[in-house]
């Protein structure tokens, strides 16, 4: 049942990745857990509860599922929805409490840009560790006496993520307009089908590329974020590799004709520019392009920093290293960083801030109470 379970969530929470799917809140016991036993947190999306399940399935621990309004665990911690309350409430409430006898709690690291470590303590006792990105490092971690290797910390899109959003992105989007043609020029139902997912599968396939070719340029910009014309460059060699594609396979079933290839490419051109509109802000490497903290640099006070490596350890990009004879965090590459502000909420001193590109500086009292709302605004005020 288990298995049936976890393979449904991962399909239908992949055909829907943008809505929020919940599940139950509370504490579940995973294999036979006493007093002793490691206590873990996750957000109430139901794909991340069952993912963590499969991850940490033969280990006798705690898993407490906080509300996070069935959202994922990064965008609801950067979003306001899984928050201080969140995890205090999950505490106070779930019994935990009584069933060990030690408060060490192990946060998901992506939640540290909404969840604050120091409130956390203060308000419940309860000492917060930030445990690896992705679940399946989380066995390591436990084996390693809860240390994280730089590899943990990082947070990558690898194959398997840029296919699940590429039907993310797909399914909903060939529902909808094949609704419409069905009805309206049901002809092009199955070409526009055909262009949808091919179109979503060559572009997040072919996506490293991309990658390659940004990180080249972004090295180059004050705020180390690829430029608006590396996604047009990009579109139109997935669009040019599309048609491609087509005229081969017109060719070999001796339909290729000029009509025909301008039709497809009609179709494609324009749900290619669609679907790379906002390339970056599909991944987890970029930042989003409507988002204005984007253009926001980190800045840090080594005067107050005391070197207690927080910022290395909540980093999900590696951009920070120590520098030993100091004793101070420095930022070695600062254009990989995605401006999610963790390392700024987390610092025990205040030592990190943000600038706006015009001088301004954004204290760290501002990322920790505001967070983003669906546009990318910093309105969602959190207490």
């Amino acid at each position: 049942m288990s298995n049936l379970r976890y393979l449904v969530a991962n399909v239908l929470c992949t055909l829907l990745r943008f809505i929020p799917i919940p599940c139950r809140t509370g504490v579940i016991k995973i294999g036979n857990p006493g007093r002793d036993s490691p206590v873990l947190l996750t957000c109430n999306y139901w794909l991340t509860v069952e993912r963590v399940k499969k991850a940490i399935r033969g280990i006798d621990c705690y898993l407490l599922v906080a509300n996070s309004r069935g959202i994922n665990v990064w965008c609801a911690s950067a979003g306001g929805h899984l928050t201080n309350h969140s995890v205090i409430s999950i505490l106070k409430t779930s019994g935990i409490e009584e069933l060990v006898g030690h408060r060490n709690i192990i946060l998901p690291q992506l939640a540290a840009s909404g969840i604050e470590a120091k409130v956390i303590k203060e308000k419940t006792g309860w000492n917060v560790i930030w445990g690896p990105v992705y679940a399946h490092d989380i066995p390591e971690f436990l084996r390693n006496n809860l240390k994280k290797t730089p590899n943990m910390r990082e947070i990558k899109f690898p194959l398997r993520q840029r296919l699940e959003i590429s039907v993310a992105w797909a399914f909903p989007i060939s529902l909808i307009i094949g609704l419409i043609l069905f009805f309206v020029f049901p002809k092009l139902m199955i070409p526009a089908l055909v262009a949808i997912w091919s179109l979503s599968f060559l572009t997040f396939l072919a996506f490293p590329l991309f990658s390659r070719m940004a990180d080249r340029r972004r090295k180059r910009t004050p705020n180390g974020q690829p430029r608006f014309l590396d996604t047009l460059i990009y579109s139109l060699f997935v669009w040019g590799i599309f048609i491609l594609l087509v005229s081969i396979v017109e060719f070999l079933t001796g339909q290729l004709s000029w009509i025909e290839i301008l039709r497809w490419a009609a179709i494609s051109v324009i749900l290619t520019f669609v679907l790379n509109m906002d390339l970056m802000g599909l991944t987890p490497i970029y930042r989003s392009e409507f988002l204005k903290d984007r253009l926001l640099t980190i800045e840090i006070n080594q005067e107050k920093c005391i070197g207690c490596r927080t910022c290395e350890n909540v980093c999900p990009r590696n951009c920070y290293r120590m520098d030993e004879e100091k004793n101070v965090a420095v930022m070695v590459e600062a254009e990989r960083c995605i401006k999610c502000g963790a390392c700024i909420v987390q610092c025990p001193s205040d030592a990190l801030y943000f600038r706006r590109p015009d001088g301004e500086i954004v204290p760290p009292e501002v990322i920790r109470k505001f967070k983003l709302n669906f546009i990318g605004t910093r309105a969602v005020r959190v207490e």
